[in-house]
């Protein structure tokens, strides 16, 4: 962790108040403490900084559509509808019952069981146990 200090100016800090923004996009910040200073030269704001080095990456969305065939983003489209109603019920998160990704996987298994869902990583017992059958193919 390292720390930055910005004094800017109250009357006329424009360009120092530019440049901490410019500093807070380019690092991953962990905190950040301000507080109004009066001294003889005048008042300023004094910010305080903790951070470090690097940005925050967003991570990557991946498009389903274009990363699966046909057939098988039919059935994560499925599984998420699924898996929203679910969330809905139980009021929790989406990815929280599974995400994504694990949805991707779980819809490229042809024969969709809870033996073979144990197979897709991030999928365990206690999420098989909870929600396994709901995403199960059921004979029409």
């Amino acid at each position: 962790m390292q720390i930055k200090i910005f004094n800017i100016s109250i009357p006329d800090g424009e360009e120092m108040n530019e440049e901490m923004n410019v500093f807070l996009r380019s690092k991953r910040v962990l905190s950040v403490e301000q507080q109004v200073v009066q001294s003889a030269t005048g008042a300023y704001w004094c910010f305080c900084i903790r951070y470090v080095e690097g940005t925050t990456s967003a991570r990557q969305k991946t498009d389903y559509k274009e990363t699966l065939d046909g057939a098988t983003f039919l059935r994560f489209s499925r599984m998420r509808e699924i898996r929203k109603s679910l969330s809905f019920k139980e009021g929790i998160p989406a990815y929280a019952i599974f995400t994504d990704e694990e949805l991707s996987e779980l819809a490229k298994i042809e024969e969709l069981t809870l033996a073979s869902m144990k197979s897709v990583k991030g999928v365990g017992e206690k999420k098989i146990e909870k929600y396994g059958m709901h995403f199960i193919s059921k004979p029409e």
